[in-house]
């Protein structure tokens, strides 16, 4: 899958299912600070991106994503 179809993905579940205000959505927005993605939030993007794209998300392996940026890249190199 090529990173532009992530991105349009990704963005499209942030902003149906979590209801995340598009203007917000940046590469560089920050998931908790910019997005006000609280725990709870992350167990919905996990479910999401599990149904999405196939693979299970390790809450370890978010421990150094931070931003949209970095969320696309994850997904790339899980996809």
């Amino acid at each position: 899958m090529v990173k532009s179809e992530i991105i349009e993905k990704v963005n499209t579940f942030l902003i149906d299912e979590l209801e995340i205000d598009p203007a917000s959505i940046r590469p560089d927005a920050n998931l908790k600070d910019d997005l006000d993605i609280d725990s709870l939030d992350f167990v919905d993007i996990a479910v999401l991106v599990e149904r999405t794209f196939d693979f299970t998300i390790k809450a370890e392996d978010l421990m150094n994503v931070h931003t949209i940026s970095e969320f696309y890249d994850y997904i790339e190199t899980k996809a």
